[in-house]
This record gives structure tokens, C-alpha cells and sequence, in this order.
């Protein structure tokens, strides 16, 4: 994914190490005979060398940085974001501000070199000459340290934190779970998907995700023909040995995701996970299985029965083009008095599913329901492809 791309950061004692390399590398030049013009000329060369040693990682790393933001997928932005918006809590500065920083930083230090380089050019002596040398490698040092070095190692911080987030298949079907916190979706996960599924961390949190995968098997004329769940040894581009064998036309690798607890709140008040869920239903090619635990049981007192309904009308509401299925999970639990009738209000008239992981009801429905969903999400994508395939020829 794109936040792979972003340029690689070092720290600041790995560029001013390698830039005390550097400017051993410059030697005199010896076809000059006048010993004030030699030195000069060394001084004023070993500055430069400095100069672009200290600076260029410093631009590098500032254009790379806005350059790959500026490509990435919207739900990459939005974890970027969010992992941004995280550290701008624990010390207050954001990307922009660290951004700004290092490129000042590089311009004092391309502005200072300049400086010490004409006082070399001027030295009346070569003795002269070469203590104003020494003293501006130092005096550029020591700007890179006050001005550079801090921004710098927020930026590697930042750049740990956003490559060690779970990569996400941008362009593959996917049905992501939705709910309040503690309704029963990971469960669902494991119990349909691939059965060590992946629990990541995002960086703006230690909640984690379960993401698991289905692989799907269409036919020849483009019908789900079955599903199973992967060996957890599957390479994700690796041919089935089922479609080797011509059985199927082709198979893909499906993504199911529990995406983080919702609550019922304004848009604004909607913390760094909540956002990555509605991320995740706005950006990606997604189906939604929104699930409620109507048992009164769960766990947390902003997940009562009343919010869970309202908040599946508020997202229906947002998402109504996307592929739904409504399941009422923990079933084996029983459900509060009413609680199914009020569902049944809303949903007016389309199915929904009762559902226990724990003692299998439903579990076959609901593989269907998924099934389908994976399919129309497929559909969209492939016409979706053959757009961008008539647009590129045009």
C-alpha cells in the first residue's frame, strides 16, 4: 500500500555520521599550487559537502512525505490521519508542523554553509582559512542538532507507526462487520473466516482488528460457485490448486474485517477508531454486516438496545447503496422484551439474522448472505475496472 511508499526516514545521528564520512572524502586539489588558493578551495568544498550531506535527506524526506500523501488511497489519508492526529496528542505538533520544522531547519543550514563558505573564501591565510573551516563544520553541526534532529525523530516515530499498520487489500471484496463495542463481531470473524485470523494494532490505538479471509470460487459464467476458508498457509497470489485443476474459473481471496465499536455521537465527537470504521464502509469495497447483541448483555453501558437501533438507522442512512445484511448475534442468549419488534419496525420488512456462533443457529444463512455480498461487491469492482479500462484508452 501506499503508506509502504513513504520515504525512508533516518535518524539524525545516522546523517550526521554519514556526513562526517563525507567530507573526508574531499581532498585537496593538488594541481594548485598556491597554498592560500589550495586551502580555500578544500575548506570551501568540504563545506558544501557538508551542506548537501545535512540537507538533502532533510528535502528528501519533506518532498517525498507530501508527494506520497498527496497519492494516497482516501482510506490510507485516513489512517495516515489518525495515526498523525494520535502523536499531535502526546506532544502537540502535527505532521505539518514537524514538515515545516525540517525544511526550515535545511534552509539555516543551507543559509549558514553559504555564509561559511564565503568567510573561507575570504581567510586571509591558509592557516585562517582552515580554522574557519573547522569552526563552520561545527557551527553547521550544531544547527543540525538544535534545529533538525528533533523533527527528525518524530518523523521516524511517525513513519514506525504507519508502516507497522495492518495492510489492508485496497481492491479486494470485503464485508466489514459494524456494530457497537462488545455486540460479538470478532467471533463472527473467526467463525467464518480463516480460522487464525489476523488481529493487527492500529497505530493510534491498542484495540485490535481481526481481519480473516473466504476464498470464493466463481464459475464460468461468473456465478459464486463456493467458498472456503483458506489454509492459514494460503499466499494471497497464489493460484488455487482447484482452478490449476480447471474446476473453477478463478478464485479470489476475500477479505471479512471487525471493524472497531460505534457509538451513537455526532461526527465530531467520534474517536480515532470510530473514524477508521466509517473509514472503512465509506473507502473500501465493502459489504456491511451490521451486528447487535439485543440480549442486554453487551458490556458496555453506551451499547444499550435503544442506541444499537438508533445507530443502525444512522448508518443505513449513511451507506444505503451498500450490499446489508442485519444479524442479531449471541441469540442463544435471548433477546430483551420488544427488542425484536422495534428491529423488525425498522427494517421493514427485509430479513435479518438470528444468529449463535455458540450453538451454530444461523451459521449457514449467514455464509450465504455473505457469499452474495462478495458478489455484488465483485460486480462493482469489475465494472468499476472496465471503466478505467476504456478511460486509459481514450
Amino acid at each position: 500500500g501506499g503508506l509502504r511508499r513513504l520515504p525512508v526516514v533516518k535518524q539524525p545521528h545516522e546523517i550526521t555520521n554519514r556526513a562526517r564520512k563525507e567530507i573526508l572524502r574531499v581532498e585537496p586539489d593538488l594541481g594548485e599550487r598556491n597554498i592560500r588558493k589550495r586551502i580555500r578551495k578544500h575548506g570551501a568544498e568540504t563545506l558544501n559537502a557538508l551542506q548537501q550531506a545535512l540537507c538533502l535527506p532533510l528535502r528528501d524526506v519533506v518532498k517525498g512525505y507530501r508527494y506520497e500523501f498527496r497519492r494516497l488511497h482516501p482510506f490510507e489519508k485516513v489512517v495516515a490521519d489518525l495515526t498523525a492526529r494520535a502523536r499531535q496528542k502526546e506532544d502537540g505538533t502535527t505532521l505539518s508542523d514537524v514538515l515545516d520544522e525540517t525544511n526550515e531547519a535545511r534552509k539555516e543550514i543551507l543559509n549558514a554553509a553559504k555564509d561559511w563558505i564565503a568567510a573561507v573564501k575570504q581567510a586571509p591565510t591558509a592557516r585562517e582559512s582552515t580554522l574557519i573551516m573547522d569552526e563552520g563544520v561545527q557551527r553547521l553541526h550544531d544547527i543540525f542538532d538544535q534545529l533538525a534532529a528533533e523533527p527528525m525523530k518524530s518523523l521516524v516515530q511517525l513513519q514506525r507507526s504507519l508502516r507497522s499498520a495492518p495492510a489492508v487489500r485496497l481492491d479486494t471484496p470485503a464485508v466489514v462487520l459494524v456494530g457497537a463495542p462488545n455486540v460479538g463481531k470478532s467471533s463472527i470473524v473467526r467463525a467464518i473466516s480463516s480460522g487464525t485470523p489476523e488481529v493487527n494494532n492500529y497505530p493510534f490505538t491498542t484495540r485490535g482488528m481481526t481481519l480473516g479471509h473466504v476464498e470464493v470460487f466463481w464459475s464460468e459464467n461468473d456465478a459464486i460457485a463456493k467458498a472456503s476458508v483458506p489454509h492459514p498457509d494460503r499466499k494471497t497470489n497464489a493460484l488455487s490448486p482447484e482452478v490449476i485443476e480447471g474446476r473453477y474459473a478463478f478464485s479470489q481471496l476475500c477479505q471479512v474485517m471487525d471493524s472497531p465499536g460505534i457509538l451513537v455521537r455526532d461526527e465530531d465527537e467520534r474517536n480515532e477508531m470510530e473514524s477508521l470504521t466509517i473509514a472503512a464502509m465509506q473507502h473500501l469495497p465493502t459489504a456491511v454486516m451490521y451486528v447487535m447483541d439485543l440480549s442486554g448483555g453487551a458490556g458496555d453501558k453506551c451499547s444499550s438496545v435503544e442506541d444499537q437501533l438508533t445507530l443502525r438507522r444512522e448508518v443505513r442512512a449513511r451507506f444505503p447503496r451498500r450490499p446489508w445484511i442485519d444479524v442479531v448475534s449471541k441469540y442463544d442468549l435471548g433477546v430483551v422484551d420488544g427488542s425484536l419488534e422495534e428491529l423488525e419496525e425498522i427494517l421493514d420488512g427485509t430479513a435479518y439474522i438470528k444468529l449463535s456462533v455458540h450453538d451454530g443457529t444461523g451459521m449457514d444463512e449467514l455464509r450465504q448472505e455473505v457469499l452474495r455480498m462478495l458478489g455484488e461487491v465483485r460486480v462493482v469492482l469489475d465494472a468499476m475496472a472496465a471503466v478505467d479500462t476504456r478511460t486509459a484508452r481514450a
